[in-house]
């Protein structure tokens, strides 16, 4: 909802608990007047009649209250906005109008012959914004900095800042510390999202994870992205975001073009940490995740299983096992196509190899068709192996920098994905991959950063950083148009690629390449400061764990841990005994139970994953779900009870494992035993309202 003062200077935006208010003065100067609990108009216009104070030598008013700083005039904070064109460098820009269109707000201004729009739209509680940029005069202009929006957080003492960091096989862990004076920048130079940072930060001053304020903004950018967050000389707080990490050039825009910024959205909670997660869960689900009220089901993917070494007979016999345990969507991974087989040829042929699949992917896809399952490929269209058909072709069409040494990782080369003759052999390829064979799912990864982001003959070389990005979105979009029945993975190398943008393309993410069950209980925590467990895949492997540190846990506690989310199988099915699988189907069918809860319902975490017992809860309707895990037990203390949340006090609940009737007061202010005990043992309990 947006309401308007009369005299069209004052604006207000409000969702069902928050409201976000600006104003615009006489001197057409943008100010940030209110983010946080719902107020009224009135309150917005009182907050408009509060002066800016006065002028001196060395500050600026403006600075710390201006909605979108930019480059140019009375300011020295960082610019979210800077230009050059053939004439000068930076903005004086004037308001034209302003407009509403649905529940978008957009305010037009104009620099000579540069037209700005800022846009907002509030979607439940959480903010949108996004910034478009048209050149309408100039013989080009220069984006040197096109940020999304600048956030303004109110006067406040002691800020803290949580954000999400990590590395390969060990994403999105927490991290929070006091905010200090100066600027604390995050974000990935490598050409896509990166595991060292989720674009997200979240600031409180003594929020826990059930009360208190907190302040949460993402970033919806698949390449490469900054976020400042600045505690400027008079303690006032600003976070600035957008795509590309520095401020050498975006893009350079000819007469008639223009540029469209990602969406950076923003919220406030009353609710603490918990109370935020849940928000943002809620506005992916209803508004970014594409058909985010289907289940997602569960599958096996056979990379750990096989590996490169792969057969059409062989998958055929996983596939069979993996039915029997009731999994229905089967996965192959790496290696199906071209010479791939090592991680040394193939990228860029996308054709079923012939001596592993003599006759194409359609009569395995058939087999699995007919024990019930769905079927799914991995690729990697963005890359190309300089051993391959299509490098050999036009090697051309790897970014590269002239006379500059060639830049390896893994053996592959990124594709230069600007270019439009790429675009098309892509669309192609994947189009007719698609239309041979009967597939439900493709899992899409990336396996390595820009590294020699090289444009050889453009004029502007630096736009492939963003238009790669852009020609991502249009291939993904085109392929769901023409395949509607197809869902699609995110994934690059882990989670390397997790972000509002992807996820609005894609049905779920890869999260992690750490299988390991007790690693992935922090790696889990982290991600949902942020995501749902309706897009988190993660998988059951085998024990002890050779993909990483060779750690022992039982299959129970391997299955609970991956259960958090989408679940999934990867061991090698063919190794396991008739016990084990048999405790899989169960598990299996367990999780099916629960899934709907897991993966719709609200998430409240209960205890972090910090050495002892660690446990989540879903909430959905009259179920709930907890899922506990106890990493181990010391001292032979007893374990310590699990205080629920979400639930009705005045109502009573059936724990489905124990039949026991719980009070919902007791459950809230007391707790449930969990029976655990010893090292690495998990549990899930059922109850239900009565």
């Amino acid at each position: 909802m947006v309401d308007i003062a009369d005299n069209g200077r004052t604006w207000l935006l409000s969702g069902p608990t928050s409201s976000y208010a600006l104003h615009l003065t006489d001197d057409d100067e943008l100010l940030h007047l209110h983010w946080g609990p719902r107020i009224a108009l009135a309150d917005a216009e009182a907050l408009a009649a509060h002066p800016l104070p006065g002028y001196w030598p060395f500050e600026s008013p403006l600075d710390g209250r201006e909605e979108y700083p930019v480059e140019g005039g009375p300011r020295f904070v960082r610019p979210a906005l800077s230009v050059r064109t053939e004439e000068r460098r930076g903005t004086e820009w004037a308001f034209e109008a302003y407009e509403t269109e649905g529940d978008e707000l957009r305010l037009r201004f104009r620099d000579t012959g540069l037209a700005i729009t800022l846009h907002y739209r509030m979607r439940g509680d959480v903010v949108e914004r996004w910034v478009t940029l048209d050149n309408q005069g100039h013989t080009r202009v220069e984006l040197l900095r096109a940020d999304a929006a600048t956030w303004t957080l109110p006067d406040r003492d002691g800020w803290r800042l949580s954000q999400l960091h990590g590395r390969w096989a060990a994403e999105s862990r927490l991290t929070s510390a006091p905010l200090t004076y100066g600027d604390k920048v995050i974000g990935s130079r490598r050409g896509h999202t990166g595991h060292q940072h989720l674009p997200w930060v979240a600031l409180d001053t003594d929020a826990t994870e059930e009360r208190g304020e907190v302040y949460g903004c993402a970033l919806g950018w698949s390449g490469s992205w900054r976020i400042a967050v600045a505690q400027l000389p008079d303690a006032r707080v600003q976070i600035t975001g957008g795509a590309g990490y520095d401020d050498s050039g975006l893009l350079m825009l000819a007469e008639g073009e223009s540029y469209t910024t990602p969406v950076f959205a923003g919220l406030w909670s009353e609710g603490g940490f918990g109370g935020a997660s849940r928000t943002w869960h809620a506005y992916q689900r209803a508004y970014v995740v594409p058909e985010a009220d289907r289940d997602r089901p569960v599958l096996f993917n056979s990379w750990e299983a096989t590996n490169f070494d792969i057969s059409e007979e062989q998958q055929a016999a996983l596939a069979r096992r993996a039915a029997a345990i009731g999994v229905e969507l089967f996965v192959v991974d790496d290696g199906w196509f071209g010479a791939r087989t090592s991680d040394r040829a193939g990228l860029g042929d996308w054709t079923p190899n012939p001596d592993r699949f003599p006759h194409g992917l359609k009569p395995l896809a058939d087999q699995v068709h007919g024990l019930g399952m769905q079927f799914g490929i991995w690729v990697e269209p963005e890359m190309v192996n300089p051993d391959s058909d299509l490098y050999r072709a036009h090697p051309d069409w790897a970014q590269y920098q002239p006379g500059r040494k060639r830049t390896e990782l893994r053996n592959q080369l990124v594709l230069n994905l600007a270019r439009e003759d790429v675009q098309e052999y892509l669309w192609e390829q994947l189009d007719a991959l698609l239309s041979s064979a009967p597939i439900d799912y493709v899992k899409w990864d990336f396996n390595r950063c820009f590294t020699d982001a090289g444009w050889p003959g453009e004029p502007y070389p630096q736009r492939l950083w963003v238009d790669h990005v852009r020609a991502l979105y249009a291939l993904l979009d085109r392929l769901r148009a023409a395949h509607p029945g197809v869902a699609f993975e995110s994934c690059s190398g882990g989670g390397g690629r997790i972000d509002l943008g992807v996820a609005s393309r894609t049905d779920q993410v890869w999260t992690s390449d750490n299988t390991d069950p007790l690693d992935r209980l922090a790696i889990q925590h982290g991600f949902s400061q942020i995501h749902p467990a309706r897009i988190m895949a993660a998988w059951v492997t085998d024990s002890p764990n050779t993909q990483l540190n060779g750690r022992v846990s039982s299959l129970r506690f391997r299955f609970v841990s991956a259960m958090a989310g989408v679940l999934g199988v990867g061991g090698d099915l063919t190794e396991w005994t008739e016990e084990e699988l048999a405790e899989a189907r169960r598990w299996v069918e367990f999780y099916k139970d629960i899934r709907p809860v897991v993966q719709h319902g609200e998430l409240y975490r209960l205890r972090p994953p910090a050495g002892g017992l660690s446990a989540v809860q879903y909430v959905r309707g009259d179920e709930t779900a907890v899922l506990a895990w106890l990493q181990a037990q010391r001292y032979g203390e007893p374990v310590p009870a699990l205080r629920l949340r979400g639930l009705d006090p005045t109502a009573s609940y059936e724990c489905r494992e124990t039949g026991e009737i719980h009070r919902g007061a007791v459950l809230l202010h007391h707790g449930l035993r969990t029976g655990l005990s010893g090292d690495l043992d998990a549990t899930v309990l059922r109850l239900r309202r009565i």
